[in-house]
């Protein structure tokens, strides 16, 4: 039954994978298949987003995260075991996963705290600095090189950050210093998962992922006594957070092994302007033109990135 299951699976991704390159003409080069990942990990979060705002009324962030990593486990041993690659389960760079796994889980759980403090866009504006630090720490993590160009996108990116979220004009808060804190954190988390796709697969990455997680958020929800049961309300949007951060954390995973971390993560930028329109029309936070010129400014970071690094690749000779 388990080896059917299998097949199934692997026939339905051959078949998905397949419709697509019909679909676009052909397989993409790697750029293209960073842009697909990419798409994957924004609609991901965004809805991880969404999930988290409605649960954060009766569940603290720690306890989101406990019950995110749970589903987070069941979802990923289930897909590896029907995929055939729990044995790629490894053991030799434990002590990097709990580092990067440190890193994730503080920047999720800060994450989380800002949702309901802040409007959508500004938590993703404040959140999407990590790739600065990114840019900065890569060479000194990865071995990357610092190009100018890099430098240059990297800077675009930030600059219509700040046009949307406009530090100087908007009143400081526990809000904001947690969602700053948080893209610290993702960015370290970005640059070890870079680092372990060198030597690790996807699965192995992920099987961490949850199960150091589901330890950090049973620790931490636990540690004043008193760990809330989610309503029968919660628990649809609980799976939602658990399946979509898997599902993030795949795609990115992926796009990170196909590409250098500073031309991946500035693909993210594009969830502030939807996430912006996710924000008026679900919660009715308000929307002005500072928002579509930062927007602006950060998809011109995004072309001039992906034109500068497809250049750069030199073409196959005939």
């Amino acid at each position: 039954m388990d080896r059917l299951l299998r097949r199934v699976a692997l026939a339905f991704r051959s078949f998905f994978f397949a419709s697509l390159l019909r679909r676009f003409g052909g397989r993409p080069g790697p750029m293209g298949q960073v842009a697909f990942w990419m798409t994957g990990t924004i609609l991901s979060f965004s809805a991880m987003a969404i999930a988290g705002r409605a649960v954060s009324d009766g569940l603290d962030p720690f306890e989101i995260m406990l019950y995110r990593s749970l589903f987070g486990v069941v979802i990923v041993v289930s897909a590896a075991r029907l995929a055939g690659t729990l044995g790629q389960i490894t053991a030799r760079h434990r002590s990097l996963h709990l580092i990067r796994n440190l890193c994730h889980f503080s920047g999720q759980g800060l994450w989380f705290y800002a949702l309901p403090l802040l409007p959508l866009a500004q938590v993703f504006a404040l959140e999407f600095t990590s790739p600065i630090w990114v840019v900065v720490l890569s060479p000194l993590v990865l071995g990357e090189k610092l190009t100018r160009s890099r430098g240059g996108v990297a800077l675009l990116g930030f600059i219509g950050i700040l046009i949307v979220a406009r530090p100087g004009v908007v009143t400081m808060n526990i809000g904001l210093l947690a969602a700053a804190l948080s893209a610290m954190c993702f960015a370290g988390s970005i640059i070890l998962t870079k680092r372990l796709t060198r030597s690790e697969t996807i699965t192995c990455i992920l099987f961490y992922l949850t199960t150091m997680q589901l330890v950090f958020g049973a620790i931490c929800a636990g540690i004043d006594g008193d760990v809330a049961v989610p309503t029968a309300s919660h628990w649809p949007w609980l799976i939602l957070i658990g399946f979509a951060g898997v599902c993030a954390h795949f795609c990115l995973t992926t796009a990170l092994a196909l590409a250098p971390a500073a031309v991946v993560v500035p693909f993210d930028f594009i969830r502030l302007p939807a996430i912006a329109v996710v924000g008026l029309l679900l919660y009715n936070e308000p929307l002005d033109g500072f928002v579509f010129l930062g927007a602006g400014v950060i998809f011109a970071a995004n072309y001039v990135n992906i034109w500068r690094e497809t250049r750069s690749v030199p073409s196959p000779k005939r």
